[in-house]
């Protein structure tokens, strides 16, 4: 197949390589001049919980994007979602006709993809327990195991109206040479369980400077972990999606964080078991790190935004949303203090 990417950073760059090695005609587009060179002179090395490998595919400044043909079979758009209706507009015009768009993306963004390339030519991808970085021009690693090994799908490929297709088992079936990949009936569930699972952990992250390890190790880390997830969980609850687990805990029991043996049991289950552990930077702390804009608006904030629409308070997201933007205008440097700071602001 012939498979287009806007976005040749983190995740645009795993797959891309995965495909890549698995015979697949890829070619990359994106803004990042050095990551374009890069790989264009050395390829891209892949490392993480499998095997080293380098991969080839073809990649363009974006600048270049105007020459690239008009016979695409897919085009993932993995950027940020700030930058997916740009994105968007891009690849859906190097597409065939039957070709379609699939948002490789956090937060919300099917609905902007839509907006550009209609529903019937756009699918959703959902990437649960995942975490890729990319530090360095034309090198991506992977944080955490890979989910196949334990019976876990990694990817998640639905349609708008819930209905399994060709075109979701056929992306599923691709990604299975990254890991676990199913199609779903449940895609804005399957959404909203991975939006709950990064609002709980980037910002805290972001505004702080910790990595997931030290955040977890603290009472106060914990606190806000379990406030933001709760919050998240009473929204998507009240929005009727049908959510699968979080972070291996149900919705339910997030919602129910209030009630102090709900509290301890999910403080229990973050608590680290041993001294020591993989301390990983989630994408919102990358970003923080590499000086550029944050999803923060996208993330906390839609939670904020459709819990006011439902009448469901969320404080602890709404001080989230206010401290790691004034990270983001640089009124705020990162630190550990933050945490606290926030819980404050919310009252708690």
């Amino acid at each position: 197949m012939k498979i287009l990417f806007a976005g040749a950073g983190a995740i645009g760059s795993y797959l891309g390589a995965f495909l890549t090695r698995a015979g697949q005609d890829v070619t990359l587009v994106d803004p990042w001049a050095e990551q374009v060179e890069t790989v264009r002179a050395k390829g891209i090395s892949v490392t993480g919980p499998h095997d080293p490998f380098e991969a080839r595919p073809a990649i363009f400044h974006l600048h270049e994007a105007q020459r690239l043909p008009r016979d695409f079979d897919v085009a993932f758009v993995a950027m940020k979602v700030y930058d997916t209706a740009w994105a968007a507009q891009l690849v859906v015009r190097h597409l065939k006709p039957e070709g379609f768009v699939v948002a490789a993306e956090n937060c919300w963004p099917d609905p902007i993809v839509a907006s550009v390339a209609g529903k019937e030519r756009s699918v959703g991808l959902v990437m649960s327990k995942i975490g890729v970085a990319s530090w360095k021009a034309g090198q991506v690693e992977r944080g955490h195991e890979r989910g196949g090994a334990t019976g876990h799908d990694v990817f998640r490929a639905g349609e708008h109206d819930g209905t399994i297709t060709p075109r979701t088992q056929m992306i599923a079936e691709m990604l299975k040479v990254v890991d676990g990949a199913k199609a779903t009936d449940n895609l804005w569930g399957e959404r909203w369980s991975k939006l709950c699972a990064n609002a709980m952990g980037n910002p805290v992250q972001a505004m702080s400077g910790l990595g997931s390890f030290e955040i977890a190790s603290s009472e106060v880390g914990r606190a806000i972990t379990i406030h933001l997830a709760s919050e998240s969980a009473r929204v998507g609850l009240a929005l009727g999606y049908t959510i699968p687990k979080i972070n291996g805990a149900p919705v339910e029991q997030w919602a129910d964080a209030g009630r102090r043996e709900t509290w301890q049991a999910l403080d229990e289950m973050l608590t680290p078991k041993s001294a020591s552990g993989r301390n990983w930077k989630a994408s919102m702390a990358q970003d923080v790190a590499k000086g550029r804009p944050t999803e923060i608006d996208y993330m906390n904030g839609f939670v904020v935004d459709k819990g006011r629409e439902k009448g469901i308070p969320t404080p602890v997201s709404a001080a989230v949303v206010e401290t790691v933007r004034e990270i983001d205008r640089r009124e705020r440097k990162q630190s550990p203090e933050n945490i606290g700071l926030t819980l404050k602001r919310a009252g708690v």
